[in-house]
């Protein structure tokens, strides 16, 4: 064995870094998850929650659509939008029609002015966003965003 091999061999038998919970992507991002989830139930409108806030701003900003393909822009599984549209529903801020392309589905579109609700609901979006990242800079904020995307 060389002197390279010796040393690549010590590296590979040397022990991991400790684990420190602390220190760990999971935990640091369930952490700011619940700041960030505080943050929002304190500036939420209309009895929102973060799920049906995202379906709300999808449908305003991309227009009305299918519950799948709502819940393929919201990333959400298909139980998961099922109860976030009932819910809305129950909320009267979506209506629910058949779609006349496809008898076997059904389509949903905001109900109200839209863009009244688009207002405010993206007012409250950017003050969740500007308190829940309050204390980074602004090179902080949009490295944190780009990177955060990319794990996305």
């Amino acid at each position: 064995m060389t002197k390279a091999d010796d040393q690549v061999a010590a590296v590979d038998d040397a022990p991991a870094d400790p684990y420190i919970l602390d220190a760990q992507i999971g935990y640091l991002l369930r952490l700011a998850n619940q700041r960030h989830a505080l943050i929002f139930q304190e500036h939420a409108i209309l009895d929102l929650t973060p799920t049906q806030f995202s379906a709300m701003v999808r449908l305003l900003d991309e227009g009305e659509c299918s519950q799948n393909e709502l819940g393929r822009r919201t990333a959400m599984d298909v139980a998961t939008i099922k109860g976030v549209v009932d819910r809305l529903r129950a909320k009267g801020l979506v209506n629910l029609k058949p779609d006349p392309k496809d008898k076997r589905r059904t389509t949903i579109s905001p109900a109200g002015p839209e863009a009244e609700l688009r207002d405010r609901l993206h007012g409250m979006g950017r003050t969740i966003t500007e308190q829940t990242l309050a204390p980074l800079t602004r090179a902080e904020r949009a490295t944190l965003l780009r990177l955060l995307s990319r794990l996305a």
